[in-house]
């Protein structure tokens, strides 16, 4: 792909039990960052790697959609709260994360805070063309050719919804039209937080696209 396209990629733990679609939009555009800036942004298509003991110890790459109620569909197992096994993680200013990982491999495909539900979704409707074939393969397709699927839901009544959902870019099926982990690194679309624990609160460097930060990897 030349231009920027928005389309579905799949996404799967290593053994099949976990699996989901996001839509991202590739290439990706980084978002330029501003003086002094020591989080990612937010309401943007993002990737990142965080250097906190929690994303350095379970491995992962950050992958935040444009939208995690829009972008997002969870094909199996379509409980993630009871199918996935769930590590919570407290928070002082929002509801507790879940990063959630498969039973049976251990894989962990997306972390993610608030509720959700599950619907049905006609392949072509929801723009699942391009994925259309993976998914029969996987027999997630039914005979009237709809997709059952769990997916976030905003609150309603809540305007500050923070609306957290990261996909493990590590997850993400091989072989697909415009996916190649190797460009994200070498073409600096990777951001990279210092957000380790050691150095304490307000004392974050700035983030930055050129090098993982102390305590983190590429």
């Amino acid at each position: 792909m030349s231009s920027p396209t928005r389309r579905p990629y799949t996404g799967s733990c290593h053994c099949g039990a976990t699996r989901y679609v996001v839509f991202l939009t590739l290439p990706h555009t980084p978002t330029p960052l501003q003086p002094g800036q020591t989080r990612s942004p937010k309401g943007v298509q993002n990737f990142y790697r965080c250097n906190c003991t929690l994303c350095q110890k379970a491995g992962l790459l950050h992958v935040r959609p444009l939208s995690p109620t829009d972008d997002f569909l969870l094909l199996a197992p379509q409980d993630p709260f009871n199918g996935l096994g769930d590590y919570v993680v407290p928070d002082v200013k929002y509801p507790p994360s879940h990063w959630l990982f498969c039973k049976s491999c251990g894989m962990r495909c997306v972390s993610l805070r608030g509720a959700g539900g599950v619907s049905e979704l006609d392949i072509d409707e929801a723009g699942l063309g391009p994925v259309a074939d993976r998914l029969r393969e996987a027999c997630l397709v039914g005979a009237d050719g709809k997709v059952s699927a769990w997916r976030p839901e905003k609150p309603a009544g809540v305007a500050d919804w923070d609306g957290y959902l990261s996909i493990n870019g590590y997850s993400l099926d091989a072989g697909q039209e415009g996916l190649d982990l190797r460009e994200w690194k070498e073409k600096k679309w990777v951001l990279y937080l210092d957000l380790l624990e050691l150095k304490g609160k307000g004392n974050a460097a700035e983030v930055v696209y050129d090098r993982p930060q102390e305590g983190g990897a590429y």
